[in-house]
């Protein structure tokens, strides 16, 4: 069996995203085009003697751009969650120390707590030679957030529902520089501003999500219905917003609930540029990357090698605590 297993995290980017009114749980509906990238966090997990407790290290990577302080309690952790819900779901104890070098800033609309569990969904299932189907562990992933199934695999889909529904989509190559405000927008906050914005009016567009999922993205193309409830909580992210319109000379957008702002560039050389100029001349970190799925996870040195998986699509299957 595997000992050492390394994973990584990417960041997922909104591309279209269409928020519908609440239900009568509170919940809001959406219509998202979203996809991964190159950024992201190293997640390495190393398999522990059976019967010894799991061990957890959080912190940020050497490179990371914008470092906030790390106080949340390992037991809310997502990661940690996920790690959690696999041993309950299959019955037996995983034991594990885990290193997460993080360069996601934290609440910045980039998934990075969502895709740290997905990763370690993917890393548990290699370091104790699981073979579970990817539907299986989406299902697993639903309670621990709306973006966790989507990161589960990654790449390009259409997400629906509260995140539940995904339908792949055409894989664009599309460059991108994402923008890190030092900013804060509550994911909360930002979506009682949209009900207060939108009120009962709120639409959900999916045809227009999916007409632009199969276009691609162009410079002037992306959408967020969120954008202006996440630019009234937080007045700075639309003076950034704004600032780095005029510098760039292009649309900026807003990624998910913020505060992450992205722009969409025609090459990795223009990516490149725009990044260092937007960091040397606004003070604000920027960084170049373009979409992309996950790599596979690396085995004891040495990249995955796909075997025939378990468990079915409702994660209901008996094979599934037989692995």
């Amino acid at each position: 069996m595997p000992s050492v297993v390394r994973a990584f995290a990417p960041s997922k980017v909104n591309l279209a995203l269409s928020v519908g009114a609440p239900d009568a749980g509170g919940m809001h509906p959406i219509s998202s085009w979203m996809v991964t990238t190159r950024f992201g966090d190293d997640l390495t997990l190393k398999r522990l003697p059976p019967g010894t407790p799991s061990r957890y290290a959080i912190e940020w990577h050497d490179d990371a751009l914008r470092r906030t302080e790390i106080d949340w309690k390992l037991a809310k952790d997502l990661a940690v969650r996920a790690h959690l819900a696999l041993e309950q779901r299959l019955q037996r104890e995983l034991p594990v120390q885990l290193r997460l070098q993080k360069r996601i800033p934290v609440g910045g609309g980039l998934g990075g707590g969502s895709s740290n569990a997905a990763a370690m969904l993917r890393a548990l299932d290699a370091l104790f030679d699981l073979r579970l189907r990817p539907q299986f562990l989406e299902h697993l992933a639903q309670p621990l957030g709306s973006d966790v199934p989507f990161l589960v695999q990654g790449g390009s889909s259409v997400v629906e529902g509260v995140g539940e529904v995904l339908s792949d989509a055409d894989e664009h190559r599309t460059h991108l520089v994402l923008v890190f405000p030092d900013v804060q927008c509550p994911t909360g906050a930002v979506y009682r501003a949209f009900d207060e914005l939108r009120g009962e009016g709120a639409r959900l567009e999916p045809a227009r999500v999916r007409a632009l999922a199969a276009a691609g993205a162009a410079v002037d193309t992306p959408f967020n219905d969120l954008a202006d409830a996440a630019c009234r909580i937080a007045p700075r992210l639309a003076e950034i917003r704004a600032e780095v319109e005029s510098h760039a000379r292009q649309p900026v957008h807003v990624s998910g609930s913020g505060s992450t702002l992205f722009l969409v560039c025609d090459s990795a050389v223009h990516a490149d540029v725009l990044a260092d100029s937007i960091g040397a001349k606004l003070g604000v970190p920027a960084v170049s990357t373009v979409t992309a799925r996950p790599p596979v996870e690396e085995v004891d040195g040495e990249p995955r090698v796909e075997e025939p998986m378990h468990g079915d699509e409702d994660g209901d299957d008996d094979d599934a605590h037989d692995a």
